[in-house]
């Protein structure tokens, strides 16, 4: 917002995001819309000098603008999303948080044991697929009484995922996961919930049709205590219009 105030526009600009995320998660790729009003007479920016000039204000910010597009007014970055994709990535083998990469500090999860079980944690994540009510999977806040808990989930996938330089240690038999989920919308850190009950089955914590039931529940104080992902897992990948 700061960065487009530079643009000299006449009247001050609102960015409107299409998701936030709770402090420590990532953003792959997100999306915003704004308008930009200039002084009578001035040409509006073309989609090139509008990606230029924000990059150049956002320099010292761990943040870029990969592209532009003119939209229609009708046009908004959250309620116009027809769905989001978000990925955690999980890291294997550490018996201890020293053995993290220091590369990949801060941008994945090594759970407690080093060891999970993929396949019981692939059975379970089939519970999650489709229209249910996530109450037990989402935390309470301050929109929680105006919001919905039920949402429909399009996608829950556990593939192995390349670390960041992990051919130059393939030695250590570290092994990176990654758990995709794709929806139109997410309850409050029902991602980090959904994933930490998936962990709890691939630490034998909890069996694969425990994720059933506790969907069935619809309370989210039933949820198991501590079981909740760290954010540094977290991703937003994309964001489909």
């Amino acid at each position: 917002q700061k960065a487009a105030q530079n643009l000299k526009p006449i009247v001050p600009i609102k960015f409107h995001i299409s998701s936030r995320t709770d402090t420590g998660v990532h953003a792959l790729c997100n999306s915003a819309h704004l308008d930009i009003q200039r002084a009578p007479g001035k040409p509006a920016f073309n989609e090139k000098q509008l990606i230029y000039s924000l990059n150049y204000h956002l320099k010292p910010e761990p943040i870029r603008i990969l592209n532009a597009y003119r939209v229609t007014n009708s046009f908004h970055a959250r309620f116009s999303a027809l769905s989001r994709t978000y990925i955690y990535r999980l890291l294997m083998g550490c018996t201890h948080y020293s053995e993290i990469p220091v590369f990949e500090r801060d941008l994945c999860w090594a759970p407690v044991g080093g060891y999970l079980n993929v396949p019981a944690m692939q059975d379970a994540a089939q519970f999650l697929l489709g229209t249910h009510d996530f109450s037990t999977f989402r935390s309470l806040n301050s929109e929680t009484p105006f919001q919905s808990p039920v949402r429909t989930i399009l996608q829950a996938d556990i593939q192995p995922s390349s670390g960041f330089l992990s051919q130059h240690y393939q030695h250590r038999g570290l092994e990176f996961w990654e758990l995709k989920f794709r929806s139109r919308s997410f309850l409050y850190r029902q991602v980090r919930r959904m994933v930490g009950a998936l962990v709890a089955v691939g630490q034998g914590k909890l069996t694969p049709h425990h994720i059933k039931e506790l969907l069935e529940i619809k309370d989210s104080r039933a949820f198991p205590p501590n079981a909740m992902a760290p954010p540094s897992g977290l991703f937003l990948k994309s964001v489909e219009y």
